[in-house]
């Protein structure tokens, strides 16, 4: 299940991609803002991260004007790794390489055909394990407030992207 949310900049932007996941048969629950009756994005970012972290959801699309302000709301939940994104290989460079469940976008930054090409760049791309390494990295900092440095001999062997 999809959780979607986002704030009053970015209602009519959340109701296009409920009418697109509609279409696409996409399960998904909708955190709010229900109407564009001005709002604060962090009263709709933090419980949709909660849920996306308690993996009460698979993943999360979080709206605002630009993105970053859900972004940065959702990345203080443990578990969350949330990237604002207003590209296609951005989008799929986060899921492939960072295993991003929170996806972030600005309705003033992207239009809805481009924001749902985004989505589903991200939606429909499988992390690669071969990254786990540095996600990895991220819980420990995540979990510990520190990362042990550990000078590397040999480069890990990489394969072509």
């Amino acid at each position: 299940m999809i959780a979607i949310g986002c704030d009053f900049v970015a209602f009519e932007l959340k109701m296009q991609f409920i009418e697109y996941f509609k279409e696409r048969n996409l399960e998904y629950k909708d955190f709010g803002c229900y109407d564009t009756s001005f709002s604060q994005y962090p009263h709709t970012g933090y419980p949709l991260a909660l849920a996306v972290a308690a993996q009460e959801c698979e993943c999360g699309l979080l709206l605002c004007g630009t993105g970053l302000g859900m972004s940065m709301v959702a990345n203080k939940v443990k578990g969350i790794r949330a990237a604002c994104v207003s590209d296609c290989y951005s989008a799929k460079m986060a899921k492939e390489h960072n295993n991003a469940n929170v996806l972030t976008m600005g309705a003033r930054v992207v239009g809805f055909e481009y924001a749902r090409m985004i989505f589903e760049q991200w939606y429909d791309t499988d992390y690669d394990p071969e990254h786990d390494i540095r996600v990895n990295m991220i819980t420990e900092i995540e979990q510990t407030g520190a990362l042990v440095i550990e000078v590397e001999k040999k480069a890990p062997e990489r394969k072509p992207h």
